[in-house]
């Protein structure tokens, strides 16, 4: 026979206390705060169609295709249809908020940090010996083997030795600053002489260097930047008071 065991708000916080994720969810609720304190200043509101959206927007992002998925959602994480409406609501008012303040400074802050959002196709494969690494260069350099031959022998991940050691294209700022500045500094395509860094030796072959371009990803992904480093500056200076004691 199963037992019905009692959970209360206390066992909760007490919970949350013993995780030790106290710092981590003290730091979200000073964020909203602040971003709602901020948005209100700036004479912010949400509309009702904007909600509407957001709201539908998240039940599809949630795969909730229906009213009773999504009362057995909020059933699960016990929340109420007015703690939904404030999920929503934070979505929507964080949205604009950012827009209100960094929407004008997305351009000059791409034409500023431009070359770290290069991009490169390129392929590697790491190794632990340098002897090998050098050899291995000069076969490939040589035609003696393919850069994809050194990489279905040497590289131990499944997937990334299928795909010949192929990183896709990866930015500039993604790269460790003694391998970008190899990578970016060679006329495609190039292989490059064995790396080396703190993983190991890095044999490299760069397929093509991709200039930045502002496209609307790379405007959100800076937004989202702007509007992270905003957010940190504001809670820095916060003194956060201990009002009662987790689990007492």
């Amino acid at each position: 026979m199963s037992k019905s065991i009692t959970i209360t708000n206390e066992d909760i916080l007490q919970e949350i206390k013993l995780s030790c994720k106290t710092p981590e969810i003290v730091e979200q609720i000073v964020s909203r705060k602040v971003i709602i304190s901020a948005a209100k200043e700036a004479g912010i509101e949400v509309e009702t169609e904007e909600l509407q959206k957001a709201a539908d927007l998240f039940r599809l992002i949630n795969k909730l295709t229906s009213a009773e998925e999504t009362w057995a959602w909020l059933e699960k994480h016990s929340l109420s249809l007015d703690d939904f409406e404030a999920i929503v609501y934070s979505s929507v008012i964080f949205g604009k908020l950012s827009q209100h303040l960094f929407t004008d400074k997305i351009e000059p802050y791409f034409f500023e940090n431009q070359l770290d959002y290069a991009g490169v196709v390129m392929y590697e494969v790491v190794l632990n010996d340098e002897d090998l690494a050098i050899e291995l260069f000069y076969a490939v350099k040589e035609g003696e083997m393919s850069f994809s031959d050194v990489a279905h022998k040497y590289i131990q991940d499944t997937e990334l030795r299928r795909k010949g050691g192929y990183l896709g294209i990866v930015r500039r700022q993604d790269l460790k600053p003694e391998i970008s500045a190899a990578v970016f500094a060679v006329t495609p395509p190039q292989l490059l002489k064995p790396i080396v860094t703190s993983k190991g030796l890095h044999l490299i072959f760069v397929e093509e260097i991709i200039q930045p371009e502002l496209d609307n990803k790379l405007r959100n992904q800076i937004l989202t930047n702007l509007f992270d480093e905003w957010i940190k500056q504001q809670i820095q200076p916060v003194e956060f008071v201990k009002l009662f004691e987790l689990g007492s």
